[in-house]
């Protein structure tokens, strides 16, 4: 009975969280990448669509290394990785000020795996995590270090000393969600490749998963069906595999392939793959015990994103491909409804504010895209004059980004 019962409290707590993510909380928190429900839809509306030196930039301030990793926000904090030294072998975790801009804190750590990466990446290139109490933060190195809002360690896991193969020449990338009480980090590379589930309170494996051998820079997702243990949707070469987040156990599989770079995205109960173009999974039904995969909707090859991950905004799904066209479909049939010609190219996935999608250019140059009419309309065309592969963080009416040397508010 008390076994019983503790399990029902797990489960309460569990799809709390879920539906707090689900909801944005309070508008006021980013705590990952594409936002609390991973989907890159912020509530502001008021996000300006222009800005410069002396209009709509609240504060610059600078980073002491290089960051592809994007900003988190918890509560009146900003936080972002860096990695610095000849070797990149110095990991920084640095807290700011929300509203000023001031550092709060600063932790280093020396990496203990390795930190070997392609010239455009570097090793702070995945976006921290957190569940509101504490940061995640993962690096290229395989190292993963957890410290609560004040900075202090609560723990770290250097996950080469348990698996020295687990590395690619190019450098890790993706980045880890907070599922619950668990942590999902993807370990995928063309050596020793994983997918694990991390204790959020101590940094111990629940789970473990072989996964195919190939490089993979694409981060997981996760889906909530009812009141069921959430599942965490990973995606590789092979497919998408979805696990039970707490226990690793895996509930179904679709094995069409998909992108090694650009992320699913979850909405409502369909799943948008990058696999053949772009695929849509039909999630939110019971699946048959002989059905090991879930019903595809629709799929279409013009649809196949580059490098920044589908967005999916007011029943629409936005994908950016090579060329730096813009197209929006159906979200429902795929349909394309209209293009438009971005000034790319784009490692960044865009952000949604209000009717507005927000596109930052390798280049640094953001274009500020007007999704409400027919067509899709350029409102702003902005530059912050360094190279952004970032994707930003929007927390309320405020949005932050970072480049190597700089972490930038824009807000009115």
């Amino acid at each position: 009975m008390i076994a019983l019962k503790m399990n029902s409290v797990r489960q309460l707590i569990l799809l709390s969280a879920v539906v707090l993510s689900a909801t944005g909380v309070t508008g006021a928190d980013w705590l990952q990448f594409r936002g609390n429900d991973v989907s890159g839809v912020s509530l502001a509306s008021e996000i300006p669509a222009t800005w410069s030196a002396t209009e709509n930039i609240a504060w610059k301030i600078d980073l002491p290394g290089r960051g592809l990793s994007g900003p988190i926000v918890i509560g009146d904090r900003v936080v972002v990785t860096a990695s610095s030294g000849f070797r990149q072998d110095r990991l920084h975790v640095l807290s700011f000020d929300r509203a000023s801009g001031d550092k709060v804190w600063e932790r280093q750590f020396w990496a203990t795996g390795r930190t070997m990466t392609h010239a455009k990446m570097c090793v702070a290139t995945p976006t921290p995590a957190s569940d509101g109490t504490r940061i995640f933060a993962f690096f290229s190195s395989n190292d993963v270090v957890c410290l609560d809002l004040d900075g202090n360690l609560q723990w770290l896991r250097g996950l080469t000393h348990d698996f020295p193969n687990a590395s690619n020449s190019l450098g890790m990338a993706s980045s880890p969600i907070v599922i619950g009480d668990t942590l999902i980090v993807q370990v995928e590379n063309d050596a020793e490749s994983f997918a694990t589930g991390l204790d959020t309170s101590n940094g111990k494996s629940r789970w473990k998963k072989v996964r195919p051998k190939k490089a993979n820079w694409s981060s997981p997702t996760s889906f909530q069906n009812g009141d069921a243990e959430p599942l965490a949707l990973l995606q590789s070469s092979a497919g998408i595999e979805a696990v039970d987040s707490h226990s690793g156990e895996t509930v179904w599989k679709f094995g069409d392939g998909a992108s090694t770079i650009p992320s699913s995205v979850v909405t409502g109960d369909s799943l948008l793959v990058p696999s053949n173009g772009l695929t849509a999974l039909r999630l939110g039904v019971q699946l048959a015990d002989d059905v090991k995969s879930p019903e595809v909707l629709w799929n279409d090859n013009r649809l196949a994103p580059g490098t920044a991950s589908p967005i999916v905004v007011n029943g629409k799904v936005f994908v950016i491909n090579r060329a730096g066209v813009l197209q929006a479909a159906d979200v429902n049939t795929g349909s394309v409804l209209w293009k438009l010609r971005l000034k790319g190219p784009f490692s960044a996935t865009p952000v949604a504010a209000g009717n507005h999608l927000i596109f930052f250019n390798e280049e640094g140059g953001a274009q500020v895209v007007d999704i409400s009419g027919a067509e899709g309309a350029i409102v702003g065309e902005n530059s912050v004059g360094e190279t952004i592969l970032c994707t930003p963080a929007i927390a309320d009416n405020e949005m932050f980004v970072r480049s190597d040397g700089h972490l930038w508010k824009i807000a009115k």
